[in-house]
């Protein structure tokens, strides 16, 4: 055994095994590697599992470039490189690999890279299956990060493959897109050295395995992991082959030992890597209808892949002594059923952004939708269409054009980089073409499913990712403009500022526009957008008259066979995730308020639903939540956001009762919900009251020895002071919150509020519209004001010149 030790030594120059290897040897084995190392000496210890494994050092690829005699064959072929020039840039590269590829390695180094192989087959067993990584000295810097510049090679096994695998890791080092990054970050060829990983593979082709960021790679929310999941090999989700499984896990709470999966995305998964023998160790195969609809992770495991991260990232930031967010990827073996980290490096795209400034594109006007896909960034660009589905045929693509493709890889750098947008059929947000395109700074839309079949070369094309979570493609040059605001110059007035909010997949962006929470958030969006099931439909499924809503049913609701869990689990995400989002600023959740003839247009909802004259004034809000016709409905509302509250930890979140006509009718919805543990006062819980019937301001201190707080709807209080119907265009024009009596009711209110210690707010759509409402409320005391996000700054700039005043104006 000292022998052995003593054979192994001697290699340290070209060889060190992960736990003699910290982040501070980037320049020995590259970025890679550093990271693996750290990892495993001081995570491993802390739980987290990295499969073992020896770095082959820069040196090593020195001492061959050296011992081979082919540096001057290289700079020959180099000189006079135009990485613009697709042809030249091509040719110059292949002429280089293939001089590698035609050396042979240095028998000391072979030597040294046998004998290591051979302990790792002490530790895992003979003709042992490894992964073969580049790990290039020049990667993962705060500059200087594009996805996947060199090789991997996987299940790889015996040292005759292993050293042919090296030999084509080296060769990497000079690929198309890695002579044209290197040229366009302005590193010289020769001062970049490559290092190779040699690892244990872990068994994911027989389980799953994916990419996991630190903070959003979307908005730069820094408190939620996103965790992207597909069967067999990562290879898949890392290129964006495919569309993955989508979790979002929120930090803060899970911290606390909470299980805060805010949400849950099934992707396609249409094919897995897996092994397999001879001249190709890894293929491709469709995956199963039941492994299509299913998540291919449990949501225990989700959990421990996020505990992992923030333990990773805790452990980066200490090191670097500021916020250090972490681009992972993972695998789990499907032998062990055990998962593993097996790469992390720091994310360096959105947490590099200026947060400062807030930058919003803006759509002047939309047009036929050519295809849709999720949205990567948040920028609009527009162009002529190139659809290209062979990364050989780059050649034809034009500065300015918008590439539509199946899928990219690092091959298509080059004309990526010259694009006005980018659009692919496959992938998800870790995918390589949203990763490049973040760091380019150019929209992009991910796993639009047939947009190569759906658009046209030459077809003019506008790219939005600026209209929600889905991104969309239109016909022809739509125009667009952004603003700009520098968020450091915004001064705060002295009534909270506070959001009306209900679209999900916005949250973690807007949540950092400056503001004290969410006054209203709507359930309303989640329900029509992400639900589209009437609740009285999943709880009669499946004895519904109508066979056509069943089968939408059964469509909707894949991999559910309590439906019922459907609505109570797609419900729970939405407003988690604006929850998390806010978190801990308060976030108040309106029950579910649409009016009958909105009802009935969900699917199934006909069945449910009466026929009214004027649903506006009908069997809405309060009143529904009590009558045995709607119960059980407002039963799996109640699970919902007991769930939010009691298994995600977002106490942050507070419910509000919408349109409740008398005491009494509030007195029966707090009893409904404390039957369905949502009780008052426990845990933290307070209950909110809509100020909205000229009732409510009558007996408001009668409301308020029910409720914990008001907040004004200012728009159904007109409409029911002045006795108007919001439907009727005949008479809207006689709606106006500045109307003497209105704003009198809301004086009452507000004074009410006052004389009995409750907090008092407006969450309607007058603030919006009406600057000198918003000034009125503020100066008769109001504690906030909720505005539409796309009215806050303008808002609370107006409101923080009048605080600063200090003046009363008269209205």
């Amino acid at each position: 055994m000292p022998k052995q030790r003593h054979s192994l030594n001697k290699h340290r120059r070209f060889i060190r095994w992960f736990n003699d290897v910290t982040i501070r040897d980037v320049p020995l084995v590259g970025g890679k590697n550093a990271s693996l190392g750290e990892m495993y000496r001081n995570l491993v210890p802390k739980g987290v599992r990295i499969p073992n494994g020896y770095a082959i050092t820069a040196k090593a690829y020195f001492h061959f470039v050296k011992k081979a005699a082919i540096d001057d064959d290289i700079r020959r072929i180099l000189k006079g490189l135009d990485t613009h020039d697709l042809r030249n840039l091509r040719e110059r590269g292949r002429q280089v690999r293939q001089t590698i590829l035609n050396a042979a390695l240095p028998p000391e180094l072979e030597a040294a890279i046998v004998e290591n192989y051979r302990k790792l087959e002490g530790q895992y067993g003979q003709n042992v299956d490894v992964a073969v990584r580049s790990s290039a000295t020049a990667e993962d810097l705060p500059d200087a990060s594009f996805a996947g510049q060199q090789e991997t090679f996987l299940n790889i096994r015996g040292t005759h493959a292993l050293l042919d695998a090296v030999r084509r890791c080296f060769a990497s080092l000079f690929t198309d897109r890695a002579l044209s990054y290197r040229e366009d970050k302005h590193f010289d060829h020769f001062d970049v050295g490559l290092s190779v990983a040699v690892q244990k593979m872990v068994r994911s082709d027989r389980a799953a395995s994916g990419v996991m960021f630190s903070i959003d790679t979307e908005s730069g929310f820094k408190d939620a992991v996103l965790i992207n999941a597909s069967y067999g090999l990562g290879e898949n989700v890392v290129q964006g082959a495919v569309s993955p499984d989508e979790f979002y896990v929120h930090k803060p709470t899970l911290k606390l030992g909470f299980k805060p999966i805010v949400s849950k995305s099934l992707g396609t998964k249409r094919k897995k890597m897996v092994y397999a023998t001879g001249d190709h160790p890894t293929k491709n195969v469709l995956t199963t209808r039941a492994e299509r609809q299913s998540f291919c992770i449990t949501d225990r495991e989700v959990l421990q892949l996020a505990k992992w991260a923030m333990v990773i990232e805790d452990h980066y930031s200490r090191e670097a002594r500021k916020f250090k967010p972490m681009d992972m990827e993972w695998a789990k073996d499907g032998l062990t059923g055990e998962l593993f980290i097996v790469q992390a490096r720091p994310e360096t795209v959105v947490s590099q952004r200026d947060t400062s400034i807030l930058e919003t594109y803006h759509l002047q006007r939309t047009g036929k939708v050519l295809a849709e896909g999720a949205r990567v960034g948040s920028k609009i660009g527009s162009g002529r269409a190139n659809v290209i589905r062979d990364v050989k045929a780059i050649e034809k693509f034009r500065q300015g054009d918008v590439l539509v493709t199946t899928m990219t890889d690092p091959d298509w750098e080059p004309i990526m980089k010259i694009a006005a947008a980018i659009v692919t059929d496959e992938g998800g947000r870790t995918s390589h073409a949203a990763i490049v395109s973040r760091e380019l700074g150019i929209p992009a839309i991910v796993g639009a499913g047939d947009a190569t079949r759906r658009i046209r070369t030459g077809q003019s094309v506008t790219v939005s990712c600026a209209e929600g979570d889905v991104g969309k493609v239109y016909a022809g040059l739509l125009p667009f403009r952004v603003s700009k605001v520098n968020l450091k110059k915004i001064k705060r007035p002295k009534t909270h500022i506070k959001m009306i909010f209900g679209t999900p997949e916005l949250a973690f962006a807007t949540a950092q526009i400056p503001n004290e929470g969410v006054g209203l958030a709507r359930e309303e969006f989640i329900i029509n957008s992400y639900i589209k099931v009437h609740p009285m439909a999943l709880v009669k499924y499946p004895k519904l008259k109508d066979a056509a809503a069943v089968r939408e049913i059964d469509r909707l609701t894949v991999g559910y066979d309590n439906k019922k869990q459907y609505y109570v689990d797609k419900l729970a995400s939405g407003v988690a995730t604006i929850a998390a989002a806010f978190y801990p600023r308060e976030v108040i959740v309106r029950l579910a308020d649409f009016r009958s003839n909105e009802y009935a247009e969900l699917v199934g909802g006909a069945e449910f639903e009466p026929e009214e004259r004027n649903p506006m004034i009908g069997w809405r809000g309060a009143s529904r939540y009590y009558d045995p016709k709607y119960r059980p409905a407002f039963d799996l509302e109640c699970k919902a956001l007991k769930k939010v509250r009691d298994e995600m930890g977002l106490k942050n979140l507070k419910v509000m009762v919408p349109f409740c006509r008398t005491v009494e009718e509030g007195k029966k919805v707090i009893a409904a919900m404390a039957e369905n543990g949502l009780k008052q006062h426990v845990n933290d819980l307070e209950v909110y009251v809509m100020c909205e019937i000229p009732s409510n301001v009558v007996l408001a201190e009668e409301f308020f020895k029910v409720f914990d707080g008001f907040s004004i709807g200012s728009n159904d209080l007109t409409q029911l002071t002045l006795g108007l119907d919001r439907d009727s265009g005949l008479i809207d024009h006689i709606g106006n919150e500045n109307d003497a009596a209105v704003k009198r009711l809301l004086s009452q209110a507000i004074a009410a509020a006052k004389r009995v210690g409750k907090p008092i707010g407006i969450c309607g759509q007058g603030p919006s519209d009406y600057p000198e409402l918003a000034r009125f409320l503020m100066q008769e005391g109001i504690d906030s004001i909720s505005l539409n996000p796309d009215t806050i700054l303008k808002t609370t700039v107006d409101l923080a010149r009048l605080s600063a005043r200090g003046k009363r104006l008269r209205f």
